[in-house]
């Protein structure tokens, strides 16, 4: 009250009117006005930013709070209240004197009272007041104790009014100021319960920055797990928690409870996403019959060429580890039809291609027709370089390994006829039965 006293005086300093006079009159307009003359100059004073006469003769209407005057019938008080507490946040912005900057704040504070107060059961205005009254904390933020957390209450009570409308206005902005002053104010249960409202309206950037929120609000994984699994327990179809508890227990290498989790998501929704969850659960669990299953029905659901190409690589790794060199090979250069200037699957033929040296000379030593092999390997480590320059350092530490054992000059002197660089070669069953499969062409080095 000392405050709104200290602004009266400060206002009216040098005219007529004294405090006293002021306070009396308090809800009637200035100088003995009729309510449709001082509305009239308070509005065209607001209309031009001479925001200091509008509260001037402004003032009465949130001291009375009259929802009509004579003489005016659109008069709207909801309105007049915007433009009041706008017109103190302006006339505060201005002053220098931090006192009268406080005073002019507390002003527009009390008038945000007053009208909750007088428009108790109006939802939609309420829902406006508590964005607006929230802004005014933000933009005064030094002139108001603990300006930033009442500023997130108001966003709070506007979002209990209409979850949806604030989720989405400005792109998740007010959410994200809710849940930044609960988590850092320790408010962990409003902020979480925030979250799992917000949700089903929340766009993919604000879903995002839910995990970090949520990661900030539990002290441990151990923490978070309890959580999720809580939740559950009252509706453990919950595809949403799932998929976070899915991400936490992997993230904590909890590989089989991670496994269960994704083949209950899948059995609730064979999506794309599902299906690959427990397609690599299958594989990285060495099941690899079965991630193949899951990979391939995948491949249906992929919905660009990328995609298309991880999976049939996954699915040539699925066979390469059970050794069948032939289905490994024919699905790396599946994902190189997807995508031709990916490097991996070129190093992915080049390990196939070793590794059918290693089964051919499982129970002998190696000779120089096997290690003519190694010329195609190379073949493909370069191509893969050459493609795909991200791939620069695997090839050259592969090339590492594999160089070292091609055939030596003597080797190749002594070839029946003796070979000759850069002469073309097949690698197929003239070489040796076991690399019949592989009727490949490569260039002697």
């Amino acid at each position: 009250m000392k405050k709104l006293i200290l602004i009266t005086a400060f206002i009216f300093l040098g005219s007529s009117w004294s405090l006293a006079q002021t306070e009396q009159s308090s809800v009637q307009p200035p100088s003995g006005m009729s309510e449709i003359q001082a509305y009239s100059i308070f509005y065209e004073n607001y209309k031009n930013d001479s925001f200091e006469e509008a509260i001037k003769f402004g003032r009465w209407m949130w001291q009375g709070m009259p929802e009509t005057i004579e003489g005016y019938s659109r008069f709207e008080l909801k309105r007049q209240i915007d433009r009041l507490t706008t017109a103190y946040s302006e006339v505060a912005q201005k002053k220098q004197d931090p006192s009268l900057k406080e005073a002019y704040v507390d002003t527009a504070l009390l008038i945000f009272d007053r009208a909750f107060e007088k428009f108790s059961d109006d939802t939609d205005a309420k829902y406006d007041w508590h964005i607006k009254r929230g802004r005014l904390l933000q933009t005064h933020s030094d002139n108001v104790e603990n300006a930033s957390m009442r500023a997130a209450e108001d966003y709070y009570k506007a979002f209990q009014l209409k979850p949806e409308e604030l989720t989405k206005r400005s792109k998740g902005y007010y959410i994200q100021r809710i849940l930044n002053e609960f988590s850092s104010g320790g408010k962990k249960d409003e902020a979480l319960a925030v979250m799992k409202k917000a949700e089903p309206h929340a766009s993919q950037k604000l879903l995002n920055s839910f995990s970090s929120v949520r990661e900030e609000l539990f002290d441990s994984p151990e923490e978070q797990i309890e959580f999720l699994e809580s939740e559950l327990e009252s509706n453990p179809k919950d595809e949403k928690v799932l998929t976070k508890l899915r991400d936490v227990y992997k993230s904590q290498e909890m590989a089989a409870k991670a496994r269960e989790v994704s083949q209950k998501l899948y059995e609730l929704n064979p999506n794309f996403e599902n299906i690959m969850a427990v397609a690599e659960a299958a594989k990285n669990n060495a099941n690899y019959n079965t991630s193949i299953k899951y990979f391939k029905e995948a491949m249906d659901k992929a919905s660009t060429d990328r995609e298309k190409a991880d999976i049939a690589l996954n699915i040539s790794d699925a066979y390469l580890n059970q050794d069948q060199l032939r289905n490994a090979r024919r699905f790396a250069r599946q994902a190189l039809d997807y995508s031709d200037s990916w490097g991996v699957p070129y190093i992915q033929i080049a390990d196939i291609y070793a590794r059918a040296v290693s089964q051919c000379t499982s129970d002998r030593k190696l000779t120089p027709e096997d290690k003519t092999v190694y010329w195609l390997v190379l073949d493909y480590l370069d191509k893969a370089k050459q493609v795909d320059p991200n791939t620069a350092n695997e090839v050259d530490r592969k090339y590492q390994s594999y160089k070292p054992v091609i055939p030596t000059k003597s080797e190749k002197f002594f070839w029946k006829p003796p070979l000759e660089e850069g002469e073309s070669f097949e690698i197929d069953s003239s070489l040796m039965e076991c690399y019949g499969w592989i009727n490949e062409t490569t260039t002697v080095r």
